[in-house]
């Protein structure tokens, strides 16, 4: 990573000179980098690479909240990944005897859920059981690690909830990335 080595405030500064540079100069520039922010920051169009293999190109905006597939998804942050099903017009967490062909992948940012102790199902939102297995203080909130079924998600929310506690992830079903489930 070119600026991995710098720190916090000089790293940001620094993503934005490039950028007015690059602009002012009137240069086409190939920047390579693992850092999503900065690749949003310096792209007018970014192309996610994997395994040799350009998995998606367009412009940031597009493949931030347009992923074409998981690994994308991920790489732009929505690191969030659980198997869903759809049941009537709430969707609900397949578990191991749902067959695959039932299941849908869906990915989601932990900024775009949040913890609630209750909730009523309903069509707008996916709300997932869980418990709060660590949090962590990030100075504008709170980052916690929520046990859900067999897996886990990372919810980003402005208010504390104690470590061990039951509660419900919320997200908005706008905020839900659908892709096909993997065979099993």
């Amino acid at each position: 990573e070119p600026m991995s080595n710098l720190d916090y405030k000089v790293r940001l500064d620094l993503r934005h000179e490039l950028r007015a540079l690059q602009q002012r100069v009137g240069i086409t520039a190939i920047y390579v980098t693992h850092d999503r922010e900065e690749a949003l920051t310096l792209a007018d169009r970014i192309a996610v690479i994997d395994g040799g293999r350009v998995l998606q190109y367009g412009a940031p905006e597009e493949v931030f909240h347009r992923p074409a597939n998981p690994f994308v998804a991920g790489f732009m942050g929505a690191d969030n990944a659980i198997d869903l099903v759809q049941d009537g017009a709430v969707m609900r967490l397949a578990d191991d005897d749902t067959p695959a062909a039932a299941r849908t992948l869906a990915h989601f940012r932990g900024d775009r859920a949040r913890l609630s102790a209750q909730h009523r199902p309903d069509g707008a939102t996916l709300a997932l059981h869980g418990t709060v297995e660590q949090a962590a203080y990030l100075g504008h909130g709170w980052r916690y690690r929520v046990r859900v079924g067999r897996g886990q998600v990372w919810v980003d929310d402005p208010a504390p909830v104690p470590e061990g506690s039951h509660t419900h992830v919320i997200v908005p079903r706008d905020a839900l990335l659908l892709f096909p489930a993997a065979p099993q």
